[in-house]
């Protein structure tokens, strides 16, 4: 048939491959790049977020309460941190070196005490001594005490020399030692160390610190459970929605997505409002601190969450709203499944 179709004059028809080949690449699958998909994913983040802020203020009441909630949890283990540093803080000024104080006997003259803190300087385990003789005692009693008028109507000065002792070794096994052995000296009347009070507030701070740490644990699982809860109920109002993306071939992570951002912007402004409760009962009790210290003649003030411990703070209460979230979306949403 070819050949009959030459031998008429007729022209061969070739295929138009240009044609065909624009044909077919623009039927092409196009794929997009990793640039391309970086950007579209984080549009669709930017997205979610702002829908879920939204919606978190389109129920204002609910909102409210969960992070009153929210913000006392973290306020009271932040409250009790602060309160902890600042007795730390109080305790490291005053002199927590324990010194042994030694009251001489009444007939022992000043020449005499200001010998024997001489000769307790050349001891291997002193190594300081401070003399205060009686009547500096005397006159510290007066300015200090208010009851200075009581030594008018005495003859005598019935306050001892004293010579306060500092120990080279301060360990608590060598001071009670020193403390015998100077107890010992014919001179000495008493021989009193100082240094109970330091041990009672050691032991309060870690006794303190111990409190801290199991109220935090305690306060941790409240909000863990209070943000569960809240993103439960959410979840159970949109049990509709959640079913209908299912069945359109929306995955878990696409339908898990706005309950973690709910959980994020309740842990941002939990932890907003909890440091703002912190700092509003530091300067309620900034006025009466300062009056109590003041009679100490003391410097003391009260110190809040500097820069570093608020943004703890923030991550910390983040990370617990984004984990509560996690935990009740990852349950709730199995049991949700399109029929």
């Amino acid at each position: 048939m070819e050949n009959n179709l030459r031998r008429k004059g007729a022209v061969r028809v070739e295929p138009n491959t240009k044609r065909d080949a624009r044909v077919h690449r623009g039927a092409e699958h196009h794929r997009l790049n990793v640039a391309d998909r970086s950007r579209s994913y984080l549009r669709h983040h930017a997205e979610v977020a702002r829908q879920s802020y939204f919606s978190l203020l389109a129920q204002p009441l609910t909102t409210f309460m969960t992070l009153a909630v929210l913000a006392i949890a973290l306020a009271l283990p932040g409250a009790l941190y602060t309160g902890l540093k600042n007795i730390q803080q109080l305790g490291s000024g005053w002199d927590g070196d324990p010194r042994v104080a030694l009251y001489l006997k009444q007939s022992v003259t000043e020449a005499e005490a200001e010998t024997l803190s001489r000769e307790l300087l050349l001891r291997d385990d002193v190594a300081a001594t401070e003399l205060i003789t009686a009547t500096q005692g005397m006159l510290e009693f007066k300015s200090m005490s208010g009851f200075g008028d009581v030594f008018n109507f005495l003859d005598t000065n019935p306050l001892p020399a004293v010579v306060m002792v500092m120990p080279r070794d301060l360990s608590v096994a060598s001071v009670p030692l020193l403390q015998t052995k100077l107890q010992a000296l014919p001179q000495v009347d008493e021989a009193v160390v100082d240094m109970a009070w330091v041990q009672r507030l050691a032991a309060f701070v870690v006794l303190a610190e111990r409190a801290v740490w199991v109220l935090a644990a305690l306060f941790v699982m409240a909000v863990l459970l209070v943000v569960g809860n809240t993103i439960r109920l959410s979840i159970e109002s949109r049990r509709e929605e959640i079913v209908i993306a299912k069945l359109v071939g929306a995955t878990d992570a696409y339908v898990r997505r706005p309950f973690l951002y709910d959980g994020v912007w309740f842990g941002v402004a939990g932890g907003v409002f909890a440091w703002f409760l912190i700092q509003l009962s530091l300067l309620l009790l900034n006025g009466p601190v300062g009056q109590l210290v003041s009679l100490y003649d003391s410097q003391f003030e009260l110190a809040g969450l500097g820069f570093i411990e608020t943004i703890l703070l923030l991550l910390i209460s983040i990370l617990l709203g984004l984990c509560g979230a996690w935990l009740a979306v990852g349950r709730h949403l199995r049991q949700i499944q399109p029929q």
